[in-house]
Formats: C-alpha cells, structure tokens, sequence
C-alpha cells in the first residue's frame, strides 16, 4: 500500500473513531429519553384494578346505534380475554347508557379504578372511533387516542382499541399480561353490518328480538360461511329460545350445539362459542364432564365473561356442587353488579343449595338498589323461596307476576298444589297441557304440579316424556327441591342414573 494512502487512513480514523463515540453516545442518550419517558408515562398510569367500558356514543343517527353497541359489546369482549384485570360486563355497562352520575360515582358503584367512554361516528363505509381512559377515582384522563378505517374493519378496530388499552393498564398490574396481535378477519362490510345488527337483537333479549337476531346472524353466514363471530351469535339465540320455552328443547339445542361447534371449528379461540357449547353438552347431551371442560375453556380465554360464570354456576348446582355454584354465582355479581339477572343467578345457586335465609338476603340487597317490577327475575327468586318455606299465598302471589308461559305456570301450579289449591293446580295442568300439544314445551312443568299433588304416578309419566323429548327441565331433578315427594322412589333413581346425575 503506497505511504502516502496509509498515511491518510492513520489521519481519518482518529476522526471516525471520535465520530463514532459521538454517534454512538447519542444514541445511547436517545434510548436513555425514551426509557425515562416510558417509565415516567407508565407511572403517570395508577394501578388499576377492574375497568369498565361504558356504552360508546354516537352522535349521528339513531340507525347507527347498534353499530356503537357493537363495537362496545366487541370491545367489551376483547378486553376481557386479553387483559389481567376483570372487566365489567357489557349488561351492567350499557345500562349506564344515558346516567347523569360523574365517572367516580359510576366507579364507586361498579368497583372499578378504571373507565372507558367515547364514540363512534360513522361517514358512509369510514367510521372514527375516539376513546379514553380515566382514573376512576379522580376523573383524570390517562389516556386518548382515535382510530378510523373502513367499516368492513370496525371489529378489528375494536380489537386494536382492546390491545392498546391492555398495553396502558399492563404495567399498573402485579402479573403482565401477554398481549398478541389481534386476531384479523376481513369481510365485506354487508357481513359485519349484519352480524352487528343480529348482535343489538340478541343483546335485547326479548320473544320479538331473537327471531330478529336469528334472521341477521345467517344473513351474515350465507355472505361469509367462514365468519365465526355469527355462528356463535347464531348459537346464543338457539339456546335463547330453547333457555326461555320459546322453542322445544330438542330443537333449540340441538341447533345450538351445532352452530357452536361451527364457531369453534373456524375459531377456536372463541370463548361464546365454548360458552354455549358447554350448555349444550348439559341440556341437550347431559355429557356432564365435556360440558365442564368446554365451560374452563370459556372461562380460560375471556375469564370476565360474566354469562359463562352464571352458566358454569348454573351446571355445578345442576350436579350437585352447589358451594361451588355459590361461589362462582358471587364471582359473575362482581362482574355484573347492577343487574337484576345477576342477582337472581346467586339467589338460584343458594336455592338450590337449600339456603333459602341467603338467597332472601341477596334479593333484600337487590331491592335495595332497584325498585321490583312485573316481570323481572326477582320474582321469580322470592316465588321459589317462599314455597319452600312454606309461604305459599306469597310464592302464588310472585308467580302470578311472571305471566302464562309454561316456566313460571309449572311452578305456579306446583304452589297451587303445596298449598292444599287443587282445582287451581288442575286448570294449570290444563293451560300446560296445551303448550306440550302446540309447541312441545311444558312436559317437566306439568310433572312439578303432579309431584305437588302427591300424583306420583303420573308425575314420573310425565318426567318420562320430558327424559323422551330431552326437556332441561330434568337435569334439574339432582337439586329441585320441587321434586322431594318423590326421591325414595326407585324410578327416581332409575330416571336421575339416565340422565347422568346419580351418585
């Protein structure tokens, strides 16, 4: 190499070493910044223990609510199974919708540390989400961001949104939560519209909103048959109607079940889908341990899922496990803790666990923060109760409240009886009689009447034609206390073997 080009490379990397050191001194103040930002943005972030999501506006047209409501419901949804704290519910969330109450006092009531509110505004097929985090405590905003895209990606959005706040709330948490990217399903925006819309109809649980929601969920399945969201959707209307008499039993699960498996199959990280397939696996197939493994599935991926609590409490009264049922009940009021339905869960899991002086004290403080109409659950809660203690002007007088459907008629009649009302008893098994010919729903209802008329014979005539037509009415058998007059009888025993509850 000539002396004259060493000499200038001896000259040079004194200078390009110094340049270096620089560079590399910048460098590591740069990183040194964005540490000290981070922590200090982490610690301006208090610990938060639950967080609510309360109902997204929409400042637009009231034909646009139920895309708000969705977003929220999936928002909801999300951020339950990806984050370390419980989230409440979307029920008791949404009744919120229009409250004048400060976010302190919304947190106060619900017991969270934690708040998201905002919006969605829709433009044609763009829509703009604004959404921020509060302290509950103080009302101080944490945290804003906004997100917009194309409607065909509004659950995905939702998602995003979900993640980002689990990344903020993470590090005010004992155990970090592992956080992945969102799962990304794009469809045409015909599908998700109409998913959206089967989800506000589902979500109004009524007679006339499921076949509504019914119609739009396979609206969506025949535009997109890979969607998994509506067939889980599809499935929870099923097992709607078959829950509340509007369907026969056989019927209702059987479709239930397999929409389920649908929605497991194209997403197995869908806890709705485990959900209602685990109750399936109850109802319909009385597969007792399968259903147990698909409801801690359920609760495995999205452990705020307060419907997969009360269903799961439902199932361990069901076979007997009622401290259990209690237990779990107490837990899905925490992440329900202003609904009426709530309550009634825990009241039904010390029913059936015989601690009626509980249950009386749940639906007490229940009272306490709603004032009972006809028709809401707790009705149902003190009707059960006061017959067992022998109240049975009062059970009468709860039931009288619920209608003429062939749930509350069967234990109205079943009232009528206990209480020495025979011709009244008889005209209930009249009115049941014609439910059972019209839509075949009533069997194990008209069997409770005749067990509390002492009719054993024909009670389990009727208990037989429930075990035919798959009636839920018989996995109750374990625990309904309804049905004592008839326990030391051996076809009791034959009949509980077969539907998989002896022992």
């Amino acid at each position: 190499m000539p002396a004259s080009n060493l000499d200038s490379q001896k000259a040079i990397w004194p200078v390009l070493r110094n340049g270096l050191l620089l560079l590399s001194g910048a460098v590591a103040l740069g990183l040194a910044v964005r540490v000290l930002y981070w922590r200090s943005r982490s610690n301006s972030i208090p610990q938060i223990h639950a967080i609510v999501v309360l109902p997204l506006r929409n400042p637009g047209a009231d034909a646009d609510q139920y895309l708000a409501d969705g977003i929220t419901e999936k928002l909801i949804s999300e951020l339950g199974r990806i984050s370390a704290v419980p989230v409440i519910s979307r029920r008791s969330a949404m009744s919120l919708r229009r409250t004048n109450r400060s976010i302190p006092e919304i947190a106060r009531q619900l017991g969270v540390d934690g708040v998201v509110d905002g919006s969605v505004v829709r433009d044609g097929n763009q829509i703009c989400i604004s959404v921020h985090l509060s302290d509950g405590n103080t009302a101080r905003q944490l945290w804003k961001r906004e997100y917009s895209g194309q409607l065909s990606a509004s659950l995905q959005l939702g998602d995003a949104i979900a993640h980002d706040i689990a990344q903020e709330i993470r590090t005010g948490v004992g155990s970090p939560v592992q956080v992945g990217a969102p799962a990304v399903h794009q469809t045409d925006p015909d599908v998700q519209d109409a998913y959206l819309q089967g989800e506000y109809f589902l979500n109004r649980r009524s007679s006339d909103s499921y076949p509504e929601a019914l119609g739009y969920f396979q609206n969506a399945i025949e535009k997109d048959p890979s969607f998994a969201p509506a067939y889980a959707g599809l499935a929870a209307v099923y097992w709607e109607l078959g829950e509340n008499g509007l369907l026969e039993c056989s019927k209702a699960y059987s479709q239930a079940k397999l929409a389920a498996r649908k929605a497991i199959e194209l997403d197995s990280n869908l806890a709705e889908g485990h959900a209602v397939l685990a109750e399936t696996l109850a109802d319909f197939d009385w597969d007792w341990t399968a259903a147990e493994a698909e409801f801690r599935r359920a609760l495995e991926l999205n452990p705020s899922s307060s419907t997969a609590r009360f269903t799961y409490a439902h199932y361990l009264a069901r076979v007997g496990r009622t401290h259990e049922a209690i237990s779990e009940a107490q837990t899905g009021l925490k992440l329900d803790p202003i609904s009426l339905n709530s309550y009634d869960n825990v009241v039904y899991a010390y029913y059936a666990a015989r601690q009626y002086d509980q249950g009386l004290e749940t639906i007490r403080q229940a009272a306490d923060l709603y004032r009972t109409s006809p028709g809401n659950p707790l009705h149902w809660g003190l009707g059960e109760i006061y017959v067992e203690k022998g109240n049975f002007q009062k059970a009468i007088d709860q039931f009288a409240l619920m209608g003429d459907s062939p749930h509350p008629l069967g234990h109205l009649g079943n009232a009528y009886a206990r209480a020495g009302e025979i011709e009244k008893a008889n005209q209930v098994i009249a009115k049941l009689r014609v439910y059972v010919a019209k839509d075949g729903v009533g069997t194990y209802e008209i069997a409770l009447v005749y067990a509390g008329l002492g009719r054993k014979d024909e009670a389990f005539a009727w208990l037989e034609k429930s075990y035919q037509v798959r009636d839920k009415g018989v996995t109750f058998l374990k625990i309904d206390p309804c049905m004592d007059p008839l326990r030391s009888d051996p076809r009791f025993h034959n009949l509980l073997h077969r539907v998989g509850l002896g022992g």
